[in-house]
């Protein structure tokens, strides 16, 4: 190997390094941040949780007893995969940005099923929700994709208006948000919120009242 080919892959080498030290300190930042905001508001929710750091990019939230009308929840801050510049290159591409997902069991079950979704969004892309939501028609509602079991379709979409309404008071962009008869009964995908912008407590007041109205029969 040449001296211009030696410097070239040690020029390669220095700038993978840097960038994977300045992706890692710049999420743990971020996360840090988001947690001590979330400790504004999670008692509103519950006192208990376990946390757990899943890499460097997300971070797993768990309220196992939590208030009512939560059983349970789950909080999911997810970050972009700075660390490695070609999965934040491919995260990118496929709509993924900061966001936090929350996943929750209720006391008292939704009696419809039905996904809104961002279009364009990762969490669109994912279509999680097991084969048969997978199988559920597509259709706009409002600026989202709405998707619903055919024999409660009707009943799904007029209960999905004020739904969104709701959880848009929780964070203005909403780029998912599901009911289920099984658990996790709730689930929301909204942009991680910026701790200088946002209310902890009002977000945790607005996410119980979402909870109440998807509870309701």
């Amino acid at each position: 190997m040449d001296q211009l080919a030696q410097s070239i892959l040690f020029g390669l080498v220095i700038v993978v390094m840097g960038w994977f030290v300045f992706g890692i300190v710049r999420n743990i930042r971020l996360g840090n941040a988001v947690m001590k905001w979330l400790r504004g508001g999670l008692p509103k929710i519950g006192e208990r949780t376990t946390l757990r750091w899943l890499g460097s990019s997300a971070i797993d939230l768990t309220l196992v007893k939590a208030r009512a009308p939560f059983k349970s929840m789950q909080l999911l801050v997810v970050m972009e995969p700075r660390d490695v510049p070609w999965f934040w290159l491919i995260a990118r591409a496929q709509g993924r940005r900061d966001m936090l997902i929350i996943r929750g069991q209720l006391l008292s079950a939704p009696s419809y099923e039905f996904d809104l979704l961002a279009p364009g969004s990762w969490s669109e892309s994912q279509r999680a929700g097991g084969g048969e939501a997978r199988q559920w028609t597509m259709e706009p509602l409002e600026t989202l994709n709405f998707r619903a079991p055919q024999q409660t379709r009707s009943l799904s979409r007029s209960l999905a208006v004020p739904l969104l309404q709701a959880a848009q008071q929780v964070h203005p962009i909403v780029w998912r948000l599901s009911t289920r008869r099984d658990d996790p009964h709730l689930e929301l995908h909204v942009p991680l919120p910026n701790p200088r912008q946002l209310d902890a407590v009002q977000f945790f007041d607005a996410l119980r009242s979402l909870a109440e109205q998807a509870s309701q029969r």
